[in-house]
């Protein structure tokens, strides 16, 4: 038989990814580069369209000379990316109006406060909750809880709508479109002829409602987003998507998948089943369970996304989202508590606890339970008997716990019984973390042989669509374990206190950055020489500053 090969593309927040497979699913060539993250102002994060671009176009010509192999030897190739992340260009020329806005972005966190303490939005999750008491739709039960967070998309998008006058033009003129990272690629890629997004990339925008599976009225009457810009959703495999212009790589190259990177982790752990569990520990930490055939209504914050569609096929994921996990272990280092991040599980179990210290890891706030976007990231009950060790080890401490938190957010709304987590993401490789997780969750983990499971899902879901692979059983026997960590329970145990007291100092740092404090202090007139007052001291720490700190 003539060998096939898949070309995957996986753009994550620092990295981008050029895999090549052949039949037997295994690596042939690939191919790393780093996304290059702009700062323009505190809380701003932006990615460069030309820089991208570049980078996209050097990184697969780099996995295929590594592989030996040319773009005309490619079966087909498909493109997973970060959600959240987007962009909006001319339709006329192609010319971006501003640079991509990531999801990491904290530049709408005031109209995030603004939207979710207004009386329209109230009224309108009032008015969900008395649906739902009537219809008993889920779907409405979801929208009486639903609140507006920087990680979405909506808030982002409206901020542009406001302060980018070129956008604001061609909005009248109808010049403009609108994509998240994975449609501006794919609109790139083919040279202007398709404007696309996949159902699963759509879901995480925060306008594009799960339940009907259409753009959502409300987001476009309410934040005003123009239909005509946005792109048009469609199955997350198929032959929609084209093929890449020759002169790109030069031979077209055939496009079967474009998804977004939590779907292709759940292809790549083989999570086809109803509750079963996928774990990525990468830049941020997504908690994902197979929902089946209809989204999941929470009450605590987890989100009802769209897993994938191919064709008739229609599967739904709640997930559970912590959104600074690789990020804190990079600021950790840049603050010189260790080296290399590969040492960091023996430097946390070179003592046998934190000596009471606790690290709350929100620099992007904190997803469920809490859902604070105003929560702050700190140290709580340094002494002077703390080391370095004992910070290392309340920080990865810190991410096992909130993972064990987005567990029990699971457990408390649904009915499934679980047994496995399905591990993925660079964080994985932290033998600490992942025995705390097994620890704390009380499940059996598994850690894959290659932990980066976005590309390997990527190719599963070409491969299960051109019929490389016939079956998912198939698919499930190519999946190789390296480690397992079986649970202990008299660790769940010794814990006990330690996540009690943990809590509560999550507590004590949650709306940080909309506190007011009254402050009696008194301060010297210079000019009269008398002490006087000074009432309501207020503490302005904003969101973008918390966000400029996590860079």
């Amino acid at each position: 038989m003539e060998e096939k090969y898949i070309l995957t593309l996986d753009i994550g927040t620092s990295t981008i990814r050029s895999f090549i497979y052949n039949s037997r699913a295994e690596t042939v060539g690939k191919a790393v580069d780093q996304v290059i993250l702009h700062y323009p102002q505190p809380g701003f994060v932006e990615i460069d369209p030309d820089e991208l671009w570049a980078s996209v176009v050097s990184v697969v010509n780099k996995s295929l000379k590594d592989a030996s192999l040319s773009a005309g030897q490619m079966t087909a190739m498909g493109i997973s990316t970060q959600r959240g992340t987007f962009l909006n260009w001319s339709r006329k020329t192609g010319k971006p109006f501003h640079k991509f806005i990531t999801w990491k972005d904290l530049r709408a966190d005031k109209l995030v406060k603004q939207w979710n303490t207004s009386y329209t939005w109230k009224l309108f999750k009032a008015s969900a909750y008395v649906l739902y008491l009537i219809l008993r739709n889920k779907r409405f039960k979801a929208g009486s809880v639903f609140k507006f967070m920087n990680t979405q998309t909506c808030l982002r998008l409206y901020w542009a709508f406001q302060n980018v006058p070129a956008l604001k033009t061609a909005i009248q003129d109808e010049d403009a479109l609108f994509g998240t990272l994975d449609t501006w690629l794919l609109y790139k890629l083919t040279g202007g002829k398709v404007h696309m997004t996949d159902v699963s990339s759509a879901s995480a925008t925060g306008f594009y409602d799960p339940f009907t599976m259409q753009w959502a009225g409300w987001g476009i009457t309410m934040l005003k987003i123009p239909r005509a810009a946005l792109p048009e959703v469609v199955d997350t495999a198929g032959d929609h998507f084209t093929s890449t212009l020759p002169s790109i790589w030069g031979h077209p190259i055939r496009i079967i998948s474009c998804m977004a990177d939590q779907t292709a982790s759940m292809w790549g752990s083989c999570c086809f089943d109803v509750g079963d569990v996928k774990l990525t520990m990468g830049t941020g930490t997504f908690f994902n369970i197979n929902t089946g055939g209809e989204p999941h209504a929470s009450v605590s914050g987890l989100y009802p996304i769209v897993g994938w569609r191919l064709g008739n096929e229609l599967v739904y994921s709640a997930e559970g989202a912590n959104n600074d996990t690789a990020s804190i272990i990079k600021w950790a280092q840049n603050l010189g508590l260790f080296n290399n991040p590969e040492d960091t599980a023996d430097i946390a179990t070179s003592v046998p606890d934190t000596d009471g210290v606790y690290f709350i890891p929100a620099f992007s706030g904190l997803g469920p339970p809490y859902n604070d976007g105003t929560a702050a990231s700190g140290f709580v009950g340094m002494k002077p008997s703390t080391t370095k060790a004992h910070l290392v080890r309340a920080v990865l401490e810190s991410l096992a716990f909130r993972t064990a938190q987005l567990y029990g957010c699971v457990c408390n709304e649904t009915n499934y019984t679980f047994n496995t987590i399905r591990l993925d993401g660079g964080v994985s490789n932290n033998d600490f973390i992942a025995q705390l997780v097994a620890d704390l969750t009380g499940l059996r983990v598994e850690r894959p042989v290659h932990v980066e499971m976005s590309s390997q899902g990527c190719a599963h879901i070409i491969g299960y669509t051109l019929g490389i692979w016939k079956s998912k059983e198939e698919l499930k026997t190519l999946r190789k374990i390296d480690c397992v960590f079986n649970p202990r329970p008299q660790m769940k145990k010794a814990y006990e206190v330690t996540f009690l007291r943990w809590q509560d100092a999550v507590k004590r740092m949650c709306g940080w950055y909309s506190a007011e404090m009254t402050s009696q202090a008194t301060i010297s007139d210079s000019s009269s020489n008398t002490v006087t007052p000074q009432n309501s001291f207020k503490v302005t720490g904003s969101r973008k500053k918390n966000g400029s700190i996590s860079k």
